[in-house]
């Protein structure tokens, strides 16, 4: 028997697999991806739970494909937009990415609970390109960003971009972990004051006079 599609398809404008993924993406960013099922999804989509077997290896294929898309919908959903080189202030541009990232972490995080005991399903994740930062993840796009004022001088050129990067995106990770690990915690609201003392603190270092 030919597989039933979904009431929702017209008229080519969404592929199944599309479909699919739409109607995943809906249910991981209701309640996130822990005890999800093939029957719920299907559902969902309104299909027979076979068909997801026609365009999916298996469930956690389809669920990483509604995760990366979901994080990309909320990426494109946030206010603002990334800096960019040779406008406003390397202080003001640096600020403005570090709440934008904890804002999308902290977005995100609902969508990603109980993701720690899936494995398999963090494999499947690791198959695919990073969805945040136009493909190539926000570490690497704000690397690009101080490489690019480093070139005109606005960032010193002993500094490393690849650092700064890092330390930015691991305060995020940092901050998001707590509530990851367990649900129950509130969700991280990190304060203006420690926004600005974290840039200061990679603008200027934390070296005194008798640091040496």
């Amino acid at each position: 028997m030919a597989p039933r599609r979904a009431a929702a398809l017209r008229g080519g404008e969404q592929s199944l697999r599309e479909h699919l993924i739409a109607a995943a993406g809906r249910l991981v960013a209701q309640r996130g991806v822990a005890g999800l099922t093939v029957r719920e999804i299907a559902r969902a989509a309104g299909v027979a739970d076979g068909v997801l077997y026609n365009h999916f290896a298996d469930k956690e294929e389809l669920l990483a494909y509604a995760l990366h898309a979901h994080v990309r919908v909320v990426e494109a959903e946030q206010e603002g937009t990334p800096p960019r080189p040779g406008e406003g202030t390397v202080e003001a541009n640096l600020r403005a990415y570090l709440r934008r990232a904890l804002a999308l972490h902290a977005a995100v995080l609902p969508a990603f609970a109980g993701l720690a005991a899936q494995p398999k399903l963090l494999a499947r994740l690791g198959e695919l390109p990073a969805p945040l930062g136009g493909g190539q993840g926000l570490r690497a796009e704000l690397a690009g960003y101080v490489e690019a004022e480093q070139r005109r001088g606005r960032v010193a050129a002993t500094a490393s971009p690849e650092a700064v990067a890092t330390l930015v995106v691991g305060v995020c990770h940092d901050l998001v972990l707590g509530q990851l690990l367990d649900p129950s915690r509130p969700p991280p609201e990190p304060s203006p004051e420690l926004v600005d003392a974290l840039v200061a603190t990679l603008l200027h270092g934390v070296a005194g006079p008798g640091a040496g």
